[in-house]
């Protein structure tokens, strides 16, 4: 070599699969299949090939990996609302459940409910060569003979009517409804005023459906409900009607947030709760044992939804399973200090 030759300096070779291989006391073939996510390895190795991994510091090449298998190793989520508190706790969910199984989360918010919208959707994910979808309708009703979503790519849907050819999770919302209805009367109010979501929303039709049958099969009078739009405010307007009419004694809001306003319309009208009126939420927000008084509530299970509708997606990517019976989710009666038994009758 010429004295002025500059030398070139050396690469190094990172850490490679035979390495952990040999480390973890396994095959080759074993650490590929560890890499990849496949399901035909018992879980003790599967530990063992990892924590090989972390030790030698060996990263799948994920671009080599989708080339190989045609996986990319992320996941499409298409949602039409992100405002409301339900999507960003079930956003947030899949987004836990996803990284913990090793997948990318591309998030595609869609402003319009329409079929071009969510074709659009679907083409600019494919695009970006997402393994499957998750689409989160949440609070819009999509009419099934107008939308219609991609045959060949792997979907779930969460929270909507449950009628698509896809894997649907949802939030038992029938259930919760029932639960919030029957404990009011439980406690011996006479029939449930309803403070209702968006009409175009599939969780409050089915919340507002379940407590009108639960009043029906209690033999109760079933009051007009009243229509709000999952926000404080339209709470509050419910609140200072519902508060100048001295029959209403118990209350079940679609959500925290519309129960957070009522509250407070009570209260401003003199109308003490829970001595006067009763009031049950829907969703356990954090918030909602801070209330004044602490919120008598609904507890979904955001994160169990995240997790089932992640599961569900990669199993229809990795093994090819595919169900059509859609999966709910139970819900929790949650009991504190805004509810009670109604006020004695001063005439009895």
């Amino acid at each position: 070599m010429a004295s002025d030759e500059i030398p070139r300096p050396v690469r190094r070779r990172g850490p490679s699969m035979a390495d952990v291989a040999r480390l973890a006391g396994v095959s080759g073939q074993t650490v590929s299949r560890v890499a990849n996510d496949r399901s035909n390895v018992d879980a003790a190795t599967r530990d063992r090939v990892l924590a090989a991994m972390r030790s030698v510091g060996y990263r799948p090449n994920s671009a080599a990996r989708a080339l190989r298998n045609g996986q990319s190793r992320s996941i499409g989520v298409i949602v039409f609302e992100l405002s409301s508190i339900g999507t960003t706790r079930t956003l947030d969910a899949i987004a836990a459940a996803a990284t913990i199984r090793g997948y990318a989360v591309n998030l595609l918010p869609v402003l319009d409910a329409t079929q071009g919208a969510v074709s659009n959707a679907f083409s600019r994910l494919g695009q970006q060569a997402v393994d499957g979808v998750i689409i989160l309708i949440e609070a819009y009703k999509l009419d099934e003979a107008e939308v219609l979503l991609p045959e060949g790519l792997p979907v779930v849907v969460v929270d909507s009517s449950a009628l698509y050819d896809y894997p649907v999770v949802d939030t038992d919302q029938a259930q919760g409804a029932r639960l919030a209805t029957e404990h009011l009367l439980d406690l011996g109010h006479k029939t449930v005023w309803h403070l209702g979501g968006p009409p175009f929303s599939f969780a409050a039709t089915r919340r507002r459906k379940s407590w009108e049958q639960t009043l029906v099969d209690r033999g109760c009078v079933v009051p007009p409900p009243l229509v709000g739009d999952w926000s404080a405010g339209s709470g509050y307007d419910a609140g200072r009607k519902l508060a100048t009419d001295a029959e209403v004694t118990a209350v079940f809001a679609a959500n925290d947030q519309m129960a957070l306003g009522l509250l407070r319309a009570l209260h401003e009208a003199g109308r003490a709760v829970p001595g006067d009126i009763s009031v049950v939420g829907f969703d356990d927000v954090e918030e909602a044992a801070h209330f004044w008084p602490p919120l008598t509530t609904i507890r979904q299970k955001f994160a169990e939804v995240g997790r089932l509708s992640v599961d569900s997606l990669i199993n229809e990517i990795q093994a090819g399973e595919h169900h059509h019976d859609p999966v709910s989710v139970g819900t929790e009666l949650v009991i504190r200090s805004s509810t009670a038994p109604p006020p004695a009758d001063p005439e009895s």
